[in-house]
């Protein structure tokens, strides 16, 4: 039951957020009890996607040596998903450069929120572009770009700041089943992949430049918002500041005012944010959008209320324990809008306390 309404809570904010994602359906308990270290209630998720194919079905297909079962998977995905790319002269190539495009600008999606996947694998990466499989994920509390959840995950293969690298190690493992269909001459399929692939990196980072941008109201371009962006992360992560109060906080500085104001609060070094407060509302003046408009913008970026470990850990040991799905529901509604400035009972926006702080996360599907 635990991972079961971990995934329905989980996929479910994401949604809500505006991240493509598997959708929760229904959760259900089965009456029966599964074996782990203890006896546990066993539950069944209803997922519902645009379709549940992955890097890994491409794999399995290519695995059997079936070039013609790989070619009507790789057809149907072209119906399914792109059909622009079956007007392209190489149509396997064109499949290919959307998904690749695809998990560039979801990965960033993740990053701009602070969720960290837990196993991108390559069965756990869907071709549409939809997030899938919500094993031991989560969202960090303190911005730490090496941060890691899964149990399963000892060398930090799939920490915070690994996620873009893993998703190009994954989108290789899907052109080498498709290097038949691309073109007869190995070598010239290979030079073509790699082409796409070489681009990843930079849709990425451009995906990612975009909505950091948004995050903090900046509606026009400038060469130094690279830089702006990377020394507001590292600020945060040498002054273990929250990632999700710091950006909300930004958002609703009062508009008639100059300076962090309570932002600091955040920061151990008051001093580090401070200077870097000052370089951003320089950068702002730049900018056309009017405080007022600004702010506005931002709160419907950055979320009040993301799915905090430790709201979840507290929810699944109600239901599981105790046969309570009050807070269940509970945060599920709360969720359900997450960029609402309305007052809520409960502190559901609030990071753990010390003893609440949740270190790892288990895939028990």
């Amino acid at each position: 039951m635990g991972p079961v309404l971990r995934e329905y809570i989980v996929s479910e904010a994401m949604n809500a957020f505006g991240v493509p994602t598997t959708r929760a359906l229904a959760a259900v308990a089965t009456g029966d009890r599964v074996q782990r270290e203890t006896g546990l209630p066993g539950a069944v998720l209803t997922r519902v996607a645009a379709s549940h194919i992955r890097v890994g079905t491409f794999q399995y297909a290519a695995a059997r040596g079936d070039a013609e079962a790989l070619r009507r998977l790789a057809d149907y995905v072209i119906a399914r998903h792109f059909p622009q790319a079956g007007d392209a002269d190489n149509r396997y190539l064109s499949m290919f450069d959307h998904v690749v495009r695809a998990q560039a600008n979801l990965v960033a999606h993740w990053m701009s929120l602070g969720f960290i996947h837990g196993v991108m694998n390559t069965d756990n990466m869907a071709i549409s572009g939809e997030t899938i499989d919500y094993g031991p994920c989560a969202f960090m509390d303190i911005y730490d770009p090496a941060k890691v959840f899964s149990s399963i995950d000892q060398f930090g293969r799939y920490a915070f700041g690994n996620q873009p690298r893993v998703a190009a190690w994954n989108l290789a493992r899907l052109a080498e089943t498709l290097l038949p269909l691309i073109d007869e001459k190995q070598e010239r399929a290979v030079t073509l992949v790699q082409e796409m692939l070489g681009g990843f990196r930079e849709m990425f980072e451009e995906a990612h430049l975009r909505r950091m941008r948004k995050k903090l109201g900046l509606s026009t371009e400038n060469p130094e918002d690279a830089r702006l962006v990377e020394d507001l992360l590292e600020a945060m992560h040498q002054d273990q500041a929250d990632f999700t109060l710091t950006f909300r906080s930004l958002s609703s500085l009062p508009a008639d005012e100059s300076g962090p104001g309570r932002l600091t609060d955040l920061f151990s070094d008051p001093k580090r944010i401070v200077a870097w407060h000052n370089r951003y509302e320089a950068r702002l003046l730049l900018d056309p959008v009017s405080p007022q408009e600004r702010g506005q913008a931002m709160l419907q970026i950055n979320p009040r209320f993301i799915p905090r470990n430790h709201r979840i850990e507290s929810v699944i040991r109600a239901a599981v324990y105790e046969n309570d799905y009050a807070p269940f529901h509970g945060l599920v509604r709360v969720l359900a809008t997450p960029f609402s400035d309305e007052p809520v009972d409960g502190g559901y926006e609030l990071p753990p306390r010390p003893d609440e702080e949740v270190l790892q996360t288990f895939c028990g599907t």
